[in-house]
Formats: C-alpha cells, structure tokens, sequence
C-alpha cells in the first residue's frame, strides 16, 4: 500500500495502530491512572514502553508525556533514518532517530516503525512537523489537551483531525503532565484542524 501525498507513511501499520486505537477507545483504560492510559497509548501506537531505555536507543518515557512528543508517525523503513536538514523549524538539524525507531517499534503491526515525533509546526497548512517533513509521513494519532479549565481531558485525533478517542484519567490533574505542558500542547494546535476536537469539548462541558 503507497500514499501517493506521504510516501514515508507505513500505510498498513497505520491501518494497524488505528485498530488498536478502536481497542484502547472502548475498553476504558483512557480513563484510568495516567500513566497505564499512556502505556497502552504506546501500546496502541506499536510502541514499547521503554523509560529505562536512553534517549536514543529507544527511550519513550517523554512519549505523550510533554507538550511536544505527541504524533504517532508510522514511517517506512527505509525513510527512518531521514535527517531533518532544517526544513522543520525549531527541531535540531540531524534529529537522528533510526536506531530508537527500531528499537522501540512493536513489530506486530507491520512493515515500518513507529515513533512519537515532534508536533510543533503542525498548525501550518500543510503541517510543517517532523512526521511531514522529515519523515514524509502521516500521523496515525495526536493527542491533544482539551482547553477546559483543568486540561484534564485529552483527545486523540487522525491526520484529518477526525477524532479516534478521547479520555480522562481518573488519578487526576496532579498525576498529568505538568499543566504548562498540556496548555502549550493545545496552543501549537491551535487554529488548526486538529484543534477541532479539543475545542468541541471543552465548549460542550
């Protein structure tokens, strides 16, 4: 399976992580403590929990776990040793990330890798992010803090911005993300489409 737009994109482990995103959307573990709810979000996105790993050889204790690292990029195998040459503003030029991609990609669900890649620069039209640009991929999901009064709500959200699943951990806003970190994610998303869904439900509560 090829996309034509995104030709970095593992199409079918996409397809895959999606599945399993329907699995963790019903089953009710998006509102336990935080730190399971982002273990199986890792779990969903073919990613190992590995927060004993170092960073570079496959760590994923920061993944969904600051403002930034929250696109599940599924990317070709042979595209993830890509470079950023630059082109993806505010992320390190180099941004080497193969080796931590092979070591951390579940590899059930599929041909390619994945990996929870930098959102900034997504609120451009195109997005101008690490999946798009140095990876010419998609993202599987993002998560996104809802902009209520406690940005205690996340949502996970596809390329298009269609929401996939949302939840609220039961362990609280002490137990999240510092709150700087969690309103900083909904500000980069801001006025784009993948704000949409955040911003729905935090005008609903």
């Amino acid at each position: 399976m090829y996309d034509a737009q995104y030709p970095g994109t593992a199409v079918q482990r996409l397809k895959a992580v999606h599945e399993r995103v329907k699995v963790i959307a019903a089953d009710g573990t998006l509102n336990g403590p935080w730190e399971e709810a982002r273990r199986r979000i890792l779990w969903a996105g073919g990613l190992r929990d590995l927060p004993d790993a170092a960073p570079g050889a496959g760590y994923t204790g920061h993944s969904f776990n600051d403002w930034n690292h929250v696109d599940l990029t599924t990317m070709n195998d042979e595209i993830a040793d890509n470079q950023n040459d630059g082109s993806v503003k505010g992320i390190a030029v180099g941004n080497r990330l193969g080796n931590g991609i092979r070591v951390a990609s579940l590899p059930e669900l599929g041909s390619g890798g994945s990996w929870s890649t930098c959102a900034m620069g997504c609120n451009q039209d195109p997005p101008n992010d690490v999946a798009h640009i140095q990876f010419r991929s998609r993202i599987a999901f993002k998560l996104v803090w809802v902009p209520n009064e406690q940005y205690d709500t996340f949502v996970l959200v596809d390329d298009d911005g269609k929401l996939l699943a949302k939840g609220k951990p039961s362990d609280g806003p002490d137990a999240l993300p510092h709150l700087r970190e969690r309103m900083m994610n909904f500000k980069i998303m801001e006025g784009s489409k993948y704000a949409s869904a955040a911003e729905q439900i935090a005008k609903a509560a």
